[in-house]
C-alpha cells in the first residue's frame, strides 16, 4: 500500500495539535521508500507537524517541489539539517525570480533559496520531461497543453525582456502515482489548469484516474466554470474521487460536494488515504 499524508495544509483536522499556514506538504510512504511533496511555507510548522505526525526528515528519500511559489518551498530549511544529499525533482523553470504585484508594489514570492544553495544539500534533478521519482510514482513534467482555463491569480507577475508579464505559471507540475486500479494525481496548486493536468496526465501515463489530490486553485474560479469542469469529471473522470485542500476554495469544495456528492472530500493536514500498489 501507498500512504499520503497531507502534513500541512491552510486547514487541520478538528482537535488536532498540529499548525495549519498557507502551504501545502504532502508525505508519500511507499513500499520501500518515502518522498515528500512541497514544504509548505515555514520550517517552523513543517518540522512541528512531521514530529506530531510521528514522521522524520532522516527518512525522506526525495523531495520534490510542485512549483517556485514560497508556499511550497519555504519549509525546505527543516529537512536540511538532517537530510540532505537525496534527489530534489522539480521543474526546470524553478528558479525564474516571481513577484505579486499588487498596489504597483512588486513583492518577490518565489523560491527563497538560490540553485547553488540548494545544489550543495541535494542532487537538483531539474527537467521538463516527466521523471521517475521512485517506482510507480512520477512528475508529471512541464504540462504543454492548456487548452482549458488555468489557475491563475491576477497579481502573479514575472520580469521578462519584454518587461513585467502575468506568470505563465511554466514551472508547475503535479505527479503521478501508479497504483493497482488506477492513476492517482497529487497536485500542489495545479497552476497549470486541473482539466489541463488531468488531460496530460491520461496522454502521457494512460490508464484511468482515480484520485486527485490536493490543491487544485480554484479558489478564483466562478460558478460558471465550476459547473463546467463539474460536467467534465462526470464524463471523463466517472470513476475518480477528489481530496482537495489548500488553494482549492470552500466555493468550488462546496460546488462540487453539492454536484458530485462523496466524491469530494475535504484533505487538511492530519489526514491520510491509501492506495494498493
Amino acid at each position: 500500500m501507498t500512504k499520503i499524508i497531507c502534513v500541512v495544509n491552510d486547514e487541520v483536522k478538528e482537535g488536532s495539535d498540529l499548525k495549519k499556514e498557507h502551504g501545502v506538504s504532502f508525505w508519500i510512504e511507499m513500499q520501500h521508500s518515502n518522498v515528500l511533496f512541497d514544504t509548505g511555507q515555514s520550517p517552523e510548522v513543517l518540522s512541528h507537524n512531521l514530529n506530531l505526525l510521528g514522521l522524520s526528515p532522516i527518512n525522506i528519500d526525495a523531495l520534490v517541489f510542485s512549483h517556485a511559489h514560497y508556499d511550497h518551498t519555504g519549509g525546505v530549511a527543516a529537512i536540511i539539517p538532517q537530510r540532505t544529499t537525496i534527489p530534489l525533482y522539480a521543474n526546470s523553470d524553478l528558479f525564474r525570480a516571481r513577484y505579486s504585484d499588487k498596489d504597483h508594489v512588486h513583492k518577490p514570492i518565489g523560491i527563497a533559496m538560490m540553485e547553488s544553495d540548494l545544489s550543495h544539500y541535494f542532487y537538483l534533478k531539474l527537467g521538463e520531461d516527466p521523471a521517475e521519482v521512485k517506482p510507480g510514482l512520477w512528475t508529471t513534467g512541464t504540462i504543454q497543453e492548456r487548452p482549458e482555463r488555468m489557475g491563475i491569480s491576477k497579481h502573479h507577475v514575472i520580469h521578462t525582456q519584454a518587461g513585467w508579464e502575468h506568470d505563465s505559471y511554466q514551472d508547475d507540475i503535479s505527479l503521478v502515482l501508479k497504483t493497482a486500479t488506477g492513476n492517482v494525481l497529487i497536485c500542489g496548486c495545479c497552476h497549470a489548469g486541473i482539466l489541463n493536468t488531468l488531460s496530460h496526465a491520461k496522454k502521457v501515463f494512460g490508464d484511468p484516474s482515480i484520485g486527485v489530490i490536493g490543491g487544485t486553485h480554484l479558489i478564483s474560479a466562478d460558478d460558471q466554470y465550476l459547473d463546467h469542469i463539474i460536467a467534465v469529471f462526470q464524463e471523463r473522470y466517472p470513476d475518480c474521487n477528489f481530496y482537495l485542500n489548500h488553494c482549492t476554495g470552500k466555493n468550488a469544495i462546496d460546488r462540487l460536494m453539492e454536484k458530485l456528492g462523496d466524491r469530494i472530500q475535504i484533505f487538511p493536514a492530519g489526514s491520510t488515504i491509501e492506495f494498493p500498489e
